[in-house]
């Protein structure tokens, strides 16, 4: 008998340590294009979402633990089903990514029916706008963005352009080139011929030709950083004295990195200011560089925005508050160098710096 009650003292002991522990921790599925053509922003976003971490940890937000579960959805679209179906069904409370609109839309119809928010930091497609869904954006619009591009540079004087655009991730790039049309032909401009690729199966000569035949103003390139600076290095090539413009998905280090000389001179957008010497910027970017050993790309910057939005939402959500309530109810957030503020439909907007690459940097214009 005596043996029998020390055994049920234990249980109880045990379901009283139970109930009194710890909460369980939160978990947070990131996924991104950690490899092929977009690797550099899916890691410079990954890097900017951990150092946000820790420095959130350190200031006690949220109290709960945090579990990241990072998967690499740069193998394809396949890989992207696997990977978020993956962290669906092992119930994540969210998800981060992915980076590329392309692959937002291969995963949004996994997420969506299943309950789970996706939050993207740099995903940036027009069709995403004014949807009550469950995907929120920390990038702005392809709509807003590429407006802006054809405002500034047809005031720059640029009237007549040729374009390049990358076939991978169509749902930036043909969205890009349908809102900077629009809105330069509307000034008066014109798009006088565009060449689509495909990264894997592209002879970049083929694509630049074409492009530098009809002699354009600039020649325009909407792709990722990689494939930007090999078109860049054949534009040069054929046109050494050709101005180059890229959207501002080419704003990460390896179009520097593998352009060399050819991208002196190239102009873009971007949607955070390189040049901010307010403190809390420079402790990134000295902590980011310190870390990883290079510059913080544009992915950085809005993969540390969206650590701070999310860690101070689920910090501050309500059992039986969703996510998405909690990230409507509690902002606006104060991001690294603006405050992030979403809409009723989980829309963000964000001011725009237009760049030129000199000596080897990217630097205001």
């Amino acid at each position: 008998m005596r043996r029998l009650r020390r055994w049920l003292a234990g249980c109880l002991g045990v379901l009283a340590l139970a109930g009194c522990g710890a909460p369980p921790p939160l978990r947070i599925g990131f996924v991104a294009e950690l490899s092929g053509r977009s690797s550099d922003l899916g890691e410079s976003a990954r890097n900017g979402f951990l150092l946000d971490l820790d420095d959130s940890r350190r200031r006690g937000v949220p109290a709960r633990p945090v579990e990241v579960l990072m998967r690499d959805v740069g193998a394809g679209p396949e890989a992207a089903r696997q990977s978020v179906q993956e962290l669906v069904a092992g119930g994540v409370d969210v998800v981060v990514g992915p980076m590329t609109s392309a692959m937002v839309d291969v995963v949004q119809p996994i997420t969506e029916p299943a309950g789970v928010l996706m939050i993207s930091p740099t995903a940036s497609a027009a069709k995403y706008r004014g949807k009550d869904d469950l995907l929120f954006r920390i990038n702005w619009t392809t709509r807003e963005d590429a407006s802006h591009y054809a405002e500034y540079y047809w005031t720059s004087g640029v009237r007549r352009v040729a374009v390049a655009v990358n076939g991978d991730n169509r749902a930036f790039s043909e969205s890009w080139l349908e809102e900077f049309s629009k809105t330069f032909e509307a000034l008066g401009g014109k798009v006088l011929t565009t060449q689509t690729f495909k990264s894997n199966s592209v002879g970049y000569e083929a694509v630049c030709r074409p492009l530098v035949a009809t002699r354009p103003d600039a020649v325009v390139l909407i792709a990722n950083a990689v494939d930007s600076a090999r078109l860049a290095q054949q534009v040069r090539k054929l046109a050494p004295e050709m101005p180059l413009i890229a959207a501002e998905w080419a704003g990460a280090s390896q179009l520097i990195e593998l352009g060399g000389r050819a991208v002196e001179g190239l102009r873009l957008g971007q949607n955070y200011d390189h040049g901010d010497t307010s403190p809390r910027f420079t402790a990134f970017r000295e902590a980011y560089q310190l870390r990883y050993g290079k510059m913080p790309a544009f992915g950085a910057v809005l993969g540390y925005d969206t650590a701070t939005v999310l860690l101070e939402a689920l910090d501050r959500r309500t059992p039986s508050m969703s996510v998405k309530d909690a990230l409507l109810r509690f902002g606006p957030y104060p991001g690294l160098q603006q405050q992030v503020v979403f809409d009723a439909n989980g829309d963000a907007e964000r001011a725009i710096y237009f760049m030129v690459v000199r000596d080897g940097r990217f630097v205001a214009e």
